[in-house]
Formats: structure tokens, C-alpha cells, sequence
């Protein structure tokens, strides 16, 4: 008896409050507007990556009239990586909003792309794509189709491989085309120390020549000489110059013994 009296009075307890929750509209209208408001206070935020080095003016623009109250620009240095790009990610919260130009501008790929709306499902953020006219809340392009999805989903492979080129052509040009060091200028006695020091410990002829700044080899051969350095590289010694002119005045002498 006591525990069915205990079950009438719990049913009773939740009749009549549903009875005043129906009753009190005004309450009722009150908490929904409440709901309401917390949800659309929530973050818009969005997310431009500069691929071919493009202004994009035009998305910056709308995503400043769309109420973004950050813009995230990310570097086409940081195409591999997009620490900015992860660090939204984490700093999403429940119910936010992402603006991005385009969903092949953003992910790098097809399982980074599901990754994406898996995440944003689970916090239910609103995703906005601003080329791809998608608005996972059916609101602002009310054209799209699953067709209009599909397609995307599609061209998304071929949209990322001349995306990943591009950045790969920026990186290499940047790597192999670099300006000229400029020589550092040494003091004339630092500087004839160092090619006879380079050249006594053995160094290679073009190390010392760049270290040198000379524009040409002969005057390290003058420097050598004239601090009586034993020239000893290659299959004659001393300078190159004196080596033909020794040659010469050996013709001269005896060109029959030269060539026996």
C-alpha cells in the first residue's frame, strides 16, 4: 500500500506540473526566448587560407558583414601543418559558427573533411561555406541540393591535389631561387691570413677562393707567394702563371727535350 500511495503522488507531482508549465504561458515564453537568445549569442568565427597568394577581399567582406568577430588568415607556408586552422578547431565551443571561403579551402583532404563535420556535429556548430553555398542550417542558401553537395564531395579530391602543387611550386621556389650572399669584407692582413692558413690545413682551392672575396683565383696565388708558401696542390707547383712562363723559356732553350 505504501509504495502504490508513493507512485500516485509521483504521478501526481508530474500531472500537475506539466498542467502548469501549459497553463503559464507566459513563463513558458519567457524560457523559450531565453533558449533562444543563448543560442544565437554563440561565436561566429572564420577561416581564410591564402592559396595562390589571392586577396581575398571579397570573403573577408562578407564574413565581417556576417558578424565574425575573428577572421582566421593562415599562410600558404603553412599549408602542411595549419597550426591556426587546428587551433580553431579546439577552440570551438557548443553552438558556435564557422565561416569558411570554400570546404576544399579548408581541409586538406577527404578524411580531414569528415573529421571536420563529425566535430561540428558532435558540438553542433554551424558551418557555413561560402563558394560552395552550404549553410548546415538550410537558412542562407535554400537553393542547394544533395546534387550541389554530391558534386562537391567530388571535385573535392581534384580541387586539393592542385592546391597541394601550388604550395609545393611556392616552397621550392622559395628554397632555390635566394639572393646572392654578400662576401664579407675582411681587412687585408685578416684576409691574406686566412687563405694562407686555409691553404697550408689543406682546404680546397674553391673554399679559399670564396672565402677570399677575390673575383679572380690568380690573386690568391699572389697572396701565397708573396708569404713564400711552398705551392704544392695539383700535379706542379707554384702559380700557374710562372709554371707557363717556365714553360716557355724551356722551349726556347730545348724543344726537342720538352716533348721527348
Amino acid at each position: 500500500m505504501k509504495i502504490s500511495a508513493r507512485k500516485r503522488a509521483k504521478k501526481r507531482i508530474q500531472r500537475d506540473f506539466c498542467h502548469d508549465m501549459i497553463l503559464d504561458s507566459n513563463e513558458s515564453a519567457i524560457f523559450a526566448l531565453v533558449i533562444k537568445t543563448v543560442y544565437i549569442k554563440m561565436a561566429k568565427v572564420g577561416y581564410i587560407f591564402k592559396e595562390n597568394n589571392d586577396s581575398f577581399d571579397a570573403e573577408r567582406e562578407w564574413m565581417q558583414r556576417y558578424g565574425c568577430v575573428q577572421i582566421v588568415e593562415e599562410t600558404v607556408e603553412h599549408e602542411t601543418l595549419r597550426p591556426m586552422w587546428k587551433q580553431l578547431m579546439a577552440n570551438l565551443q557548443r553552438g558556435d559558427e564557422i565561416v569558411i571561403s570554400k570546404f576544399s579551402n579548408a581541409a586538406r583532404g577527404l578524411r580531414e573533411l569528415a573529421a571536420f563535420i563529425e566535430l561540428c556535429r558532435i558540438k553542433i556548430v554551424r558551418v557555413i561555406s561560402i563558394h560552395d553555398r552550404v549553410d548546415t542550417r538550410g537558412e542562407l542558401f535554400p537553393g542547394t541540393t544533395a546534387a550541389d553537395v554530391l558534386w562537391i564531395i567530388g571535385a573535392f579530391p581534384e580541387e586539393i591535389a592542385a592546391l597541394r602543387k601550388y604550395s609545393a611550386h611556392v616552397e621550392k621556389l622559395r628554397q632555390n631561387i635566394k639572393a646572392p650572399a654578400v662576401p664579407k669584407v675582411l681587412p687585408k692582413a685578416e684576409r691574406d691570413k686566412t687563405i694562407v692558413d686555409m691553404y697550408i690545413n689543406g682546404h680546397s682551392f674553391d673554399d679559399i677562393w670564396a672565402a677570399s672575396g677575390f673575383s679572380s683565383k690568380s690573386s690568391i696565388w699572389r697572396i701565397l707567394n708573396k708569404y713564400g708558401v711552398k705551392l704544392d696542390r695539383g700535379q706542379t707547383s707554384g702559380p700557374r702563371v710562372k709554371q707557363n712562363r717556365k714553360r716557355t723559356e724551356q722551349m726556347k732553350v730545348a724543344p726537342d727535350r720538352i716533348f721527348t
